[in-house]
């Protein structure tokens, strides 16, 4: 058996053996959105610690646990804390928690995170529905050897961000008051914030939104079947947009201000997933 399945196979055996629940939707919460378990009616709790190889985050305000329940009457799992590639993972274990939540059975992938604004006109505190993505200096969750049991070898990225998740986003954000952006998020590799020159490159290729995440779990879920579906909190303004240095206090500062408006459109799209 394929060494990353086995694995993938154990956590699930692993989560199975301390709950049933059967969600519709997997949240990853991106930092800022630490407290959102709080408006979930959660039924069960799994801590990342308990699963067995599972990989832990190490990074500041992310938890690091599943919670399991419901969102108005949609069913969700919901991740407090996602490991990164810059934590010293490997690109198989950053898509693991994906990988085992689809197992799971959820159908849709609703990603979330903190990212730096590349387009002009954006501020820190706004919020961007991602419609497009690049990957840059990220290698692919898809290297080496395809796992027949999780999707085919080439699989086809030209939608990853569902068209029907998009509307249902507008229309949350129309519902709940909230001004949404829409753009190209682009994922490096960090830790380290981006140089101008580097801003100035993302700009080039058509990024509106930086980050180190998002994208490698979006194309893990996408070789999957699952629908997906991505919003960024913008954070700061990026490195050369912004005249300041760029601080992971500012970021979690930022997000935590935003987290009030950010949580009320999540809600309201979820609740509309379940119908």
């Amino acid at each position: 058996m394929n060494p990353v399945y086995e694995k993938l196979m154990k956590c699930y055996e692993s989560v199975r053996a301390k709950t049933g629940f059967v969600p519709k939707a997997a949240l990853i919460l991106g930092s800022g959105l630490g407290n959102y378990g709080e408006r979930i009616r959660v039924e069960t709790i799994v801590d990342y610690h308990e699963i067995a190889g599972f990989p832990v985050s190490t990074v500041p305000g992310h938890a690091g646990r599943f919670l399991f329940g419901y969102v108005g009457e949609t069913p969700v799992v919901c991740m407090q804390g996602r490991v990164h590639y810059y934590e010293g993972y490997d690109m198989a274990d950053v898509v693991l928690p994906v990988r085992l939540m689809k197992r799971m059975g959820a159908e849709i992938l609703f990603l979330t995170n903190a990212a730096g604004g590349i387009r002009q006109g954006m501020h820190a505190g706004d919020l961007m529905l991602i419609t497009g993505q690049i990957a840059s200096f990220v290698p692919s969750p898809l290297r080496g050897p395809n796992i027949d049991e999780l999707g085919v070898r080439f699989p086809d990225m030209s939608q990853i961000y569902d068209k029907d998740l998009q509307r249902t986003a507008r229309a949350a954000a129309l519902k709940t008051g909230v001004d949404l952006y829409e753009g190209t998020y682009l994922q490096l590799p960090g830790p380290q914030f981006e140089t101008p020159q580097e801003i100035t490159m993302c700009r080039t290729l058509g990024a509106d939104a930086v980050g180190m995440s998002t994208a490698c779990e979006a194309v893990a879920a996408k070789h999957m079947g699952m629908k997906v579906m991505g919003i960024s909190c913008i954070s700061n303004m990026a490195s050369g947009i912004s005249p300041v240095p760029l601080t992971h206090e500012e970021v979690q500062e930022t997000a935590d201000r935003t987290a009030p408006r950010f949580e009320a459109l999540v809600t309201e799209i979820l609740t509309n997933i379940g119908g």
